[in-house]
């Protein structure tokens, strides 16, 4: 079954190697992981796939193999009907109703109740706390409330549940779907660039084979180490229309921190104007200017701004335009000192592309970067990547 496993993966795309199925093969036989199909599921995920972007195909293939292995952990979507889930009307529960909803108890005794659930219920349910449904205090369903159940369908209420049901965990690495942090990070090491740099410490075992065999003696080439070179200066948008944005802004900022060691951030609000900030609880009284900045950071920096480009023109075209305080001179104006300073300069929008068009801030803003501006998008993203990496700094 094995060796069928790894000949589906290579049918799917994925390059699993004969050295890589030898370690999985290994990983069992020393017991490495408790003897379940989720154990294995991800010590085989781990082992055998390297690329981020093969992870759905992974899971589809997994599927494939072992018929249905991971349904039980909520891989796949659950067969229930539609109506079952129907969304009837909101509920609203109170603080007092919630403390009287109790707990079913341990991840096993919720999943057993549920697999009893599905055998037993035939019909669709509204309201209650036992059935899978909507709007009640069951552990399984949606747009209800129940300390740890399992989403079914819908949208997150409480944020919860301890399992959500509903597709596999990769589905959503597609090109024009919202990011998450996985996600965020494939496309991030698009622009990470590695440079030689430093003292000759490393041995360059290609040059040193071709001066050999050129030679007629054993040449030793060596080499500086290889080196991150990339170098970050992220400006965030924050608050007021970002509000809904907020998430998707963490993801951003979470797998940019991991992937670059060179990275500076700095907040902003609506427009760049004279003065930053890095802790929004003391944005009034602890500003970095930004003229500093300007000054500090090299020319080889790339530089990425976050938000929704969403203000009043004047914020952006007329000194005192800000709504926050008096600005002496016009965010524009600080907008292309940065494009000036740094010509590796992009511009990322959470609001979908097609929007843009309707507000006048966002074709403005879109101009003054020359046009390098990019939906938050996988897609997006990675052409932003591609776009810092042409550009030098």
């Amino acid at each position: 079954m094995l060796l069928n496993f790894v000949d589906e993966l290579r049918a799917a795309g994925i390059p699993a190697s004969l050295k890589e199925h030898l370690v999985l093969l290994e990983a069992l036989e020393k017991d490495v992981i408790e003897q379940t199909p989720e154990a294995f599921y991800y010590l085989s995920r781990a082992t055998l796939v390297k690329d981020e972007g093969l992870l759905d195909r992974f899971d589809q293939v997994f599927q494939k193999v072992f018929k249905g292995i991971l349904s039980d952990y909520g891989q796949q979507p659950v067969d229930i009907p539609e109506d079952w889930l129907k969304k009837v009307a909101e509920r609203y529960f109170s603080d007092e109703e919630m403390e009287k909803i109790k707990s079913l108890g341990s991840w096993d005794e919720i999943m057993e109740t549920l697999k009893k659930r599905l055998e037993e219920q035939h019909a669709r349910h509204q309201g209650g706390n036992t059935w899978i449904g909507t709007n009640g205090t069951s552990p399984f369903g949606h747009s209800g409330y129940n300390p740890e159940g399992i989403r079914i369908g819908g949208e997150s209420q409480h944020k919860r549940a301890i399992k959500v049901w509903e597709k596999r965990e990769f589905a959503n690495l597609d090109n024009g779907r919202e990011l998450g942090t996985r996600n965020i990070k494939v496309a991030l090491r698009r622009l990470r660039r590695f440079a030689r740099e430093g003292a000759a410490e490393e041995l360059d075992l290609e040059e040193t084979i071709r001066g050999t065999a050129k030679q007629g003696w054993l040449d030793v080439v060596m080499r500086p180490e290889r080196h991150n070179a990339v170098k970050v200066l992220l400006f965030l948008d924050v608050g007021g229309s970002m509000d809904p944005f907020i998430r998707t802004v963490e993801d951003l900022f979470s797998a940019a921190t991991s992937e670059f060691k060179n990275l500076e951030f700095f907040y902003f609000h609506n427009c760049l104007y004279e003065g930053v900030w890095k802790d929004n609880r003391r944005r009034r009284s602890q500003r970095t200017p930004t003229w500093d900045i300007l000054h500090k950071y090299g020319h080889d920096y790339k530089v990425i701004f976050v938000g929704d480009a969403a203000m009043s023109p004047y914020e952006i075209s007329h000194p005192g335009g800000s709504v926050e305080h008096m600005n002496d001179e016009a965010g524009a104006t600080w907008l292309d000192r940065v494009t000036q300073t740094y010509p590796a300069t992009v511009w990322l929008n959470p609001t979908p592309e097609r929007q843009w068009q309707y507000s006048s801030s966002t074709r403005m803003i879109r101009e003054m970067m020359n046009d390098a501006m990019f939906p938050l998008t996988l897609d997006g993203l990675d052409s932003a990547m591609k776009e810092l990496t042409r550009k030098k700094g």
